[in-house]
């Protein structure tokens, strides 16, 4: 049975001085912790990726599902004891849809014409076609439902910790919710997180007791972990993947032949091996993980070919280095592997520039600024989701800067098709667009790879998000004496 008490201590990677309640603005780990852990979404994916209830208790369509129906649950009620209304929900959607927002949930409601409550309980959703999608898209994590009359930046939400101090890309503290609406959880009574980016001091953190969980364990020190008696490895096979963006629409990456080089220069099956350890599968420059259902496994396996790299790399006319940005904030293991594609790509005679960036700012700073550089993505629900966010045109983070029209022309088409096979086939057309013409290389899928004391139980595996789904906090408890 779950033990009550204590105070649950996080140590995590991803957080920079710039974060800010304000959902419109999470990019990273630290900011989609902490606000799983005061906020919640009308919608959630489970520890399988399926799509249940959160704030919403239910929801429908019309039978061309361009109008949706959520039902909020009753008798929930914000920290500052304001109850959930419909209001509150439809404001909160709308924070993404604004003409100035910066949100990259903003490409992901792009079909929505409409959004107003219905009474106090119930909160419509009008699109411009059918989208079968649309409850996944609330359970992205940007879609945070907040009390309407505060600030979107004011931290208060209807989640399971109350906050008590924010400084941040510092710390982040609170309490338990007594009011919790979600069954008996947490259990913890209190939560600290703090912003440790540098993976060496997160393992420190862990190992010396300063901290009960840690996330973002570089695969290379598993060996070293498993020796440690009070230590275990929280590991999630996951849809979660690296990628290493070239800006298309500008010299030197707008040339195809140039891009083809660098997917041909890289060395999947190292990277796996000695990046990830083994913890992983191999990626195909798409996106969609092998074990997603809408996987294309008819398109072949890119690999490490130094004389095609060479044959693109002389085709382009390109010459002199070119400039790869590389962070610990990106993932653990970047650096590393930043350095091994140098090598890669050698052999092909195409010289890389490693560039090494702080952590701090290196995603207001360095990522979708300069040319080429490392990234992470967590896991999406569904293709669209993930199409819409990074790689259709206009997308506040198509990371690429990616213009393909016959690959925009399939993503509304087959975000409107209900049929599974004629959707998988056109999800099948626009990978093969991805792979072939896209200015994204994605070498990789990670596991997720956490790590905590002997004394956390609880820990539920999640494809989608580290430290279970990013709700550890509200699962697991400790078990210390």
């Amino acid at each position: 049975m779950p033990k009550r008490g204590g105070t649950l201590k996080m140590a995590v990677g991803g957080g920079s001085s710039t974060n800010s309640f304000d959902p419109t603005t999470y990019d990273d780990f630290v900011m989609n912790d902490i606000a799983f852990q005061y906020a919640n979404r009308l919608t959630q994916a489970n520890a399988k990726g399926v799509i249940v209830p959160d704030l919403a208790e239910s929801w429908e369509a019309t039978p061309d599902a361009r109008v949706w129906r959520f039902r909020l649950r009753k008798g929930v009620n914000f920290h500052n004891g304001k109850p959930l209304t419909a209001e509150d929900a439809v404001w909160s959607i709308n924070l993404h849809r604004g003409k100035d927002s910066k949100s990259a949930a903003k490409a992901l409601l792009t079909a929505v014409t409409d959004v107003k409550a219905e009474g106090k309980d119930v909160v419509v959703v009008e699109l411009d076609g059918g989208n079968a999608d649309l409850p996944a898209i609330m359970a992205d994590y940007h879609m945070m439902i907040l009390p309407s009359d505060l600030p979107a930046d004011a931290g208060v939400g209807t989640g399971p910790f109350v906050k008590e101090m924010f400084e941040p890309g510092v710390r982040w503290a609170a309490t338990r919710n007594p009011d919790y609406w979600d069954g008996d959880r947490p259990y913890v009574d209190a939560v600290e997180l703090s912003v440790v980016n540098d993976p060496t001091a997160r393992l420190a953190a862990l190992r010396s007791g300063q901290a009960h969980m840690i996330n973002r364990v570089d695969a290379k020190t598993i060996s070293l972990l498993k020796r440690d008696p009070n230590v275990q490895i929280l590991r999630s096979p996951a849809w979660a993947h690296y990628t290493l963006p070239m800006h298309c629409d500008k010299p030197p990456f707008d040339n195809h032949d140039l891009r083809m080089a660098m997917k041909y220069a890289y060395d999947r099956e190292q990277m796996l091996t000695q990046i990830l350890r083994g913890y992983g599968s191999l990626g195909n420059d798409t996106p969609i993980a092998p074990t997603n259902p809408y996987f294309n496994a008819e398109m072949p396996q890119r690999t490490y070919d130094p004389d095609k790299a060479a044959f693109h790399y002389k085709k382009s006319g390109h010459s002199g280095p070119l400039q790869v940005h590389t962070s610990d904030a990106a993932f653990a293991g970047a650096i590393d592997a930043a350095v091994l594609f140098k090598e890669n790509a050698a052999k092909a005679g195409i010289t890389i520039d490693v560039i090494r960036d702080p952590a701090d700012g290196y995603w207001s700073d360095v990522w979708l600024k300069v040319p080429a550089c490392y990234v992470f993505w967590a896991g999406r629900p569904t293709p669209d989701m993930i199409f819409s966010t990074a790689y259709a045109k206009g997308a506040a983070w198509n990371e690429a800067k990616w213009d393909n029209a016959k690959f925009n022309e399939l993503l509304v088409k087959a975000r409107a098709e209900l049929d599974f096979d004629k959707r998988k086939a056109m999800y099948a057309e626009m990978q093969t667009l991805v792979n072939t013409d896209g200015g994204t290389i994605v070498p990789v899928f990670n596991d997720w790879l956490d790590a905590g004391t002997k004394a956390v139980k609880g820990f539920e595996p999640h494809p989608l998000f580290d430290f279970s789904g990013h709700k550890a906090a509200e699962k697991v408890w400790l078990d210390e004496g």
